[in-house]
């Protein structure tokens, strides 16, 4: 193999080993900071090295083992002698050479230790901006770069965060662990917001010149069917599958061949993938098997199956989609839900019925900056013939949204009421 090849394989082996190594040896040292700094060693050792040896035959192994053995060097130079320090270094000097314990450090934990590392991640002692960071630092092998263009931030901005927020986890002694009872309920539910903002950003880019960003959609999926393995017997983690696996079948059809957006009532289904759908569903049923009250997540994968269930936006169940909404508000209070409602009533009901929900939502201090608002209540009111009202809420609307997209579909909404009829 060229030294190109190699390090084209070594990408590949990284992106798919570097989750359950650095868990491996986090759960050996105890810390997730210093269990990166062991990982990234063994990936700079085998950029090193593979060029002239090759790439082993287990690759995974080959990394763990250089990882432990540049922990053991850790330990002895940093003449760690507390009780905590010394047994770790005992564990690992009495591994050192074993092959079978190289192989148990991959194989027979790499479950719990991917779950630990997963609630380590998204502990709700890091901030949220944070726990993204991190999860997709540690979780999906990206690189800081990577992290810092997927959300239009700087690279120092995101370098700085992860630096935070292993500090943070060391100082504030984050076992690393999966939590219990109440806790691994809280903690859950810290995981799957981290999981669904990853995939949000991806299928609907709050910034920016393009609506979606594909990749990130790919890796919170990636996450969440990982995460629906490791506990089977959650339904709000399948439920999340299930949203995610059935919108992310839509991204394709959600932009027009020249990178326009297409909006949901207007796209050709035709495009949308099957085997995605099919996928959510599936995930769907399994979610309400496994409980008889359905939680947050397993109710907007029931909306989302709404969509995917008709062949035609005319044969769209709006009613159910509605009903759906009202259960989701009892659930989980939010205006942006009410004003998903108010779309669904428009459908079924007539826009004057969409109106009048919207503008009771005009006072919410949540959605004074939030530029759907005055682009859904725009809809409704061109419908009614409200022109002039229309053009007014489409400047707001214009005027909010950071996405470069977004704001060109809205100003050819705004021109087009001017001159023919108001699209859908």
């Amino acid at each position: 193999m060229t030294t190109t090849e190699v390090h084209r394989a070594i990408d590949a082996v990284w992106r798919i080993e570097s989750a359950k190594l650095i868990a491996g040896l986090a759960r050996i040292t105890r810390d997730v900071g210093i269990a990166e700094d062991l990982a990234q060693d063994a990936l700079v050792a085998a950029l090193e090295q593979w060029p002239e040896s090759g790439v082993p035959d287990n690759p995974g192994a080959w990394l763990m083992a250089t990882g432990k053995r540049r922990a053991i060097d850790r330990f002895r130079r940093d003449k760690l002698l507390d009780r905590k320090h010394d047994e770790i270094l005992h564990t690992l000097e009495r591994d050192e050479d074993t092959a079978s314990a190289l192989d148990a450090a991959l194989d027979d934990h790499v479950g719990d230790d991917l779950l630990r590392l997963i609630f380590t991640a998204c502990h709700p002692v890091l901030s949220t901006e944070a726990r993204v960071a991190l999860t997709l630092r540690l979780l999906g092998g990206l690189t800081t770069d990577e992290i810092a263009r997927a959300f239009l931030v700087p690279e120092a901005t995101i370098a700085q965060r992860i630096v935070r927020a292993k500090r943070t986890l060391a100082e504030s002694k984050v076992p690393f662990e999966v939590p219990r009872g109440a806790e691994f309920e809280e903690r859950l539910s810290s995981v799957l917001q981290v999981i669904y903002l990853i995939f949000n950003e991806g299928y609907a880019a709050t910034a920016g010149d393009h609506w979606t960003r594909p990749a990130l959609c790919e890796e919170a999926l990636r996450l969440g069917r990982i995460l629906a393995e490791l506990v089977p017997g959650e339904p709000e983690v399948h439920g999340l599958v299930a949203l995610m696996e059935i919108q992310a079948s839509r991204l394709h059809a959600r932009v027009s061949p020249t990178g326009e957006p297409v909006l949901l009532l207007d796209q050709d289904r035709a495009r949308w993938d099957q085997l995605l759908i099919r996928r959510g569903l599936a995930a769907l049923d399994r979610a309400d098997a496994l409980g008889e009250r359905r939680g947050s997540y397993v109710l907007q994968g029931a909306i989302a199956a709404c969509h995917a269930r008709a062949r035609t936006a005319a044969e769209t169940d709006w009613r159910a989609i509605a009903d759906l909404y009202v259960e989701l508000h009892a659930l989980t209070p939010s205006p942006v839900i009410e004003l998903n409602r108010a779309v669904a009533v428009a459908m079924a009901d007539g826009p004057a019925a969409g109106l009048a929900i919207v503008d009771g939502l005009r006072g919410e201090k949540a959605l004074a900056g939030y530029h759907l608002l005055p682009a859904v209540r725009a809809d409704f009111l061109a419908k009614l013939g409200r022109v002039e009202e229309a053009k007014s809420e489409l400047e707001r609307a214009i005027s909010l949204t950071r996405n470069e997209s977004e704001r060109a579909l809205m100003r050819a909404r705004r021109d087009a009421l001017g001159s023919t009829a108001p699209s859908r």
